[in-house]
């Protein structure tokens, strides 16, 4: 028997455009994806640019959704009726759903609220919720046994978000990465955001920095912002012989 493992190579941090960048790259048809995602309604009310871009000599995808709306406050009822109105399958549907449950959670818990009274700020525009539906779609598609992932690291410093400036990783990103191991300091920004975090524990059924499989295809989505490492996110697809 053979299981078929995704696993994310968490490179320099992690974020929503580019977890959906690095599994459109592992090879699913883009005309399939967005088939898939002009199941959501706000689709219409975005522009998709998927494209190949070079980060220090390794070519992969960059995903960048243009949202004509500006600065969208959403709260999690809002959310769900997006997502549970379109005709994408159940299991994208509550796939979703459970990613931005565990942003609520954190944002509720960090600034003292009830998750129905939390205001999605960043993650309730447009692009947020295009890239954890896509990333939904795409894991949904990819047909996988497990899901394991590196430690994630998670940058250091300040960043400027609604809220004001706050330090990193930002509150809301270290609730979310409880019991998960992460890596502090290790280049100066925000390298992981709220929606890679949720992603990424969400999802991911082991975190091991050592697997032993055979890799089968591999995926890299390249980030918008500049550090001193590669803003880079690896994902690969790997097979392991389990014992009878």
């Amino acid at each position: 028997m053979e299981e078929r493992i995704l696993y994310f190579d968490i490179v320099n941090g992690i974020s929503g455009d580019m977890t959906l960048a690095s599994l459109l790259n592992l090879g699913v048809p883009t005309e399939l994806f967005l088939e898939e995602l002009k199941k959501l309604s706000i689709y219409n009310e975005c522009e998709l640019n998927i494209t190949s871009k070079n980060e220090s000599g390794i070519v992969g995808t960059n995903v960048e959704v243009i949202a004509k709306e500006t600065n969208a406050h959403r709260h999690l009822v809002d959310i769900f009726e997006i997502i549970d109105e379109s005709t994408l399958n159940e299991n994208v549907k509550n796939m979703a759903k459970k990613i931005f449950m565990i942003i609520g959670e954190a944002e509720a818990k960090v600034h003292g609220t009830t998750i129905d009274k939390v205001h999605f700020h960043e993650v309730g525009a447009i692009d947020s919720i295009i890239d954890i539906v896509g990333t939904s779609i795409l894991i949904d598609l990819l047909c996988i046994d497990k899901i394991c992932s590196t430690s994630v690291p998670v940058g250091s410093g300040f960043v400027k978000c609604d809220h004001g400036i706050m330090p990193v990783p930002a509150p809301a990103t270290m609730e979310i990465l409880k019991e998960v191991p992460i890596k502090l300091n290790t280049v100066k920004g925000e390298c992981s955001t709220p929606t890679g975090a949720a992603i990424i524990k969400t999802l991911c059924d082991e975190f091991v920095d050592i697997l032993e499989f055979e890799v089968k295809q591999i995926g890299y989505g390249i980030g918008h912002k500049k550090f001193e490492l590669p803003n880079i996110l690896r994902t690969v697809i790997g097979v392991k012989k389990n014992k009878k």
